[in-house]
């Protein structure tokens, strides 16, 4: 079988030097690393204009000789400017256009005076005169003209200050001509391209894909190229996934039938409620799973609160009934302690076996495994763990380390299963061949649809709330309200301490310092190129724990509330006394980052505030709502003007410490 051309080195096709700059600065090293680096927008030429004529604040494409060229450095930061003057040749209105290119090594060295270029920019005003920063430019000969291929939209790539748009452009262009097309095979069924037609067109082909994103004629091409793509890289990963799961299927398992009378069916006797119909629906689903000889590979998606992880436990009791371990993995210590304290809370004497008070029928013993245990109390879960004493078993990545011998592992159960990668979850599997795998989500991201709708893993969704849970109402208050929508944001919370409750409020950072937001272990994206230098920028203000804990002390609205902080630069025990403070009511506001993101669960906490709410990604939001309303208290509070229901979690968008009353909510979102 011949080489795939597109695998050949880009040391072959570019040469030493520049092949090396792109593999040392982007890890860029074949031709294919080369042309799966998709650019990020595509600038839209216009018809050339004028420089007299110039708008501002418009995109424009000018032709113009430069006039001069000059380089200074930067008085605020490190860095300097290019300072370039260009005249056009329009003899019946002459005029002159000043340009600045922000450490413009491409402008210092290509544009001379006496030389033509078409730029292209958007026009502003500086000083009240009309300028172009940083426009994107094509060095023209004397004779030459625009053609249309020049007035063709501008690809701009991911880039890096040693290897600029401009370089990726050149390397692409030549890698693109220099590649035997003949030799590249289409993965893509041309059957499958014609039904995922783009308005009646069919998506391109490989080698028109890569030419269309790369060199468009007209954007809409690289939006046509870039769904060509995105749909192959959905059926690659969906061959891959499938060739997972039938790998998976192969394998044997020890099947692990329900029992009638045993450890799980005594939970049922001693819970205090009645399952819900979706959690029964789902506990059959999952018993029917572990009752067969192959492997389980199940996802169990449902909201927070639906009560996952009650059912998450009766799985995990069924495998303890027919003599296997079962073994929890959280993402967080703090949530692998609070999921250890809930499961002993939840069996009473059935998690106490070998104790005086153990019950005389089935009972099975739950223990912790963390990272940052002490070594005596580590020692011995590990000796439970191995000799099979201990059928429970809950922690952290901790589960998976080498050192960890399970006696007879028969299902790994994973909680929020988006914060952890796929062969992470599946060392516990490698380790342990034949176990059952049941992965826990409720904010499904687009990693979590592709396990699902690929086929790597069955869905299960929990649909509803347990009885008893309150619905939980989401405002929004920006500092475009005014001081007062701010002021009254604090008001709420002490309204809720004084009514016996408690409260959380969350910020994006841990200290004022800090470039951006904090414990964020799993952004919703992250910005580019200049965006995301703007959006680094706009963090500086953001709240920090560290700041607001003493902030909040001086509030009139909370003096003599009990507040405290939490974030992930504190050790295991100081997070540990926080959270268990909280949970015990010493605690009325946790101040805190993320790290409480998952599996907090304290009934009393009927209010959260999430300051600058803007720096966290949906998911996050959408776990974080879930910390609060899950008690019974009743959700209202005295408003001014009128009574209205009080909210359950705020987005405040600016912190301010102004007492000030009068507010009237601007209304759910």
């Amino acid at each position: 079988m011949s080489p795939d051309p597109l695998d050949q080195p880009l040391e072959r096709l570019l040469g030493g030097k520049t092949a090396q700059r792109l593999e040392r600065e982007l890890g860029l090293r074949t031709a294919r690393d080369l042309l799966e680096h998709f650019p990020r927008r595509w600038i839209e030429r216009g018809e050339m204009t004028a420089i007299a004529s110039l708008p501002v604040g418009e995109q424009v494409t000018v032709v113009a000789r430069v006039v001069s060229a000059s380089r200074r450095p930067m008085h605020s930061r490190r860095g300097f400017i290019v300072d370039v003057t260009v005249t056009d040749d329009d003899t019946a209105r002459p005029a002159s256009l000043d340009m600045a290119f922000f450490n413009g090594y491409d402008a210092q060295r290509r544009l001379k005076p006496g030389l033509r270029a078409m730029f292209h920019g958007k026009t502003a005003l500086y000083r009240g005169e009309l300028t172009l920063n940083n426009p994107d430019f094509s060095v023209l000969d004397d004779s030459e003209q625009p053609d249309r291929e020049d007035l063709a939209p501008v690809p701009l790539y991911p880039a890096t200050a040693k290897v600029p748009s401009w370089v990726l452009r050149s390397s692409v262009s030549t890698v693109l001509d220099a590649l035997d097309w003949a030799g590249v095979e289409d993965p893509v069924p041309a059957g499958l391209l014609e039904d995922a037609a783009d308005d009646g067109v069919p998506l391109p082909a490989l080698a028109q894909a890569y030419r269309d994103i790369h060199r468009p004629v007209e954007v809409r091409d690289a939006h046509r190229a870039r769904r060509r793509f995105a749909l192959h890289e959905a059926l690659v990963l969906q061959g891959a996934l499938a060739v997972r799961r039938h790998a998976g299927a192969a394998h044997r398992a020890v099947a692990r039938p329900a029992i009638e009378d045993g450890l799980r069916a005594a939970l049922d006797r001693r819970l205090p409620f009645t399952l819900t119909a979706g959690q029964v629906s789902a506990g059959q689903v999952l018993s029917a799973d572990l009752s067969r000889d192959h492997p389980m590979s199940r996802l169990l998606q449902g909201e927070v609160g639906s009560g996952k992880t009650l059912v998450a436990l009766r799985a995990m009791l069924q495998v303890v009934d027919a003599g296997g371990q079962a073994a929890l993995v959280a993402p967080t210590e703090v949530l692998a302690v609070q999921h250890h304290r809930s499961l002993l809370s939840v069996l009473g004497p059935l998690g106490r076996a070998g104790r005086l008070d153990a019950p005389d029928g089935p009972a099975t013993e739950v223990v912790l495994l963390t990272g940052s245990m002490p070594a005596a109390a580590r020692r011995e879960a590990l000796l439970k763990i191995a000799s099979g004493q201990a059928g429970l078993v809950v922690g952290t990545h901790a589960l998976f380390s080498g050192t960890v011998q399970f006696a007879d592992l028969g299902l790994a159960v994973v909680d929020e299963q988006h914060r952890f990668g796929v062969d992470q979850r599946e060392a516990l599997r490698r380790a342990n061949p034949g176990t059952h795998l049941l992965v826990m989500s409720a904010t499904p991201i687009p990693r979590s649809v592709a396990m699902t709708v690929f086929g790597d893993l069955d869905l299960t969704v929990l649909p509803g709330l347990p009885s008893g849970r309150q619905p939980v109402a989401t405002h929004v208050a920006r500092m475009a309200h005014g001081p007062r929508i701010i002021a009254r944001v604090w008001e709420v919370i002490a309204e809720q301490v004084a009514a016996g409750h408690q409260a959380f409020v969350v910020c994006p950072k841990i200290d004022p310092t800090d470039a951006g937001a904090a414990d964020e272990p799993d952004g919703d994206g992250a910005a580019g190129g200049d965006g995301g230098a703007a959006a680094a920028r706009d963090r500086r203000h953001d709240a920090a724990v560290e700041d607001m804990v003493p902030r909040l002390q001086e509030l009139p609205a909370l003096r003599g509330a009990r507040i405290a902080g939490l974030h992930g630069r504190q050790d295991q025990q100081a997070q540990a006394e926080a959270m268990g403070r909280f949970v015990a009511g010493e605690v009325d506001v946790l101040v805190a980052t993320t790290v409480i993101e998952v599996g907090v669960d304290v009934p009393n906490a009927t209010v959260m505030a999430i300051l600058d709410a803007d720096a966290f990604g949906l998911s996050t939001l959408h776990q974080l709502r879930g910390r609060v309303g899950r008690g019974t208290a009743p959700p209202s509070a005295c408003w001014r003007p009128g009574c209205r229901t009080v909210t359950r979690r705020w987005n405040a968008s600016r912190w301010s410490p102004a007492p000030r009353t009068g507010w009237r909510s601007p209304g759910p979102t």
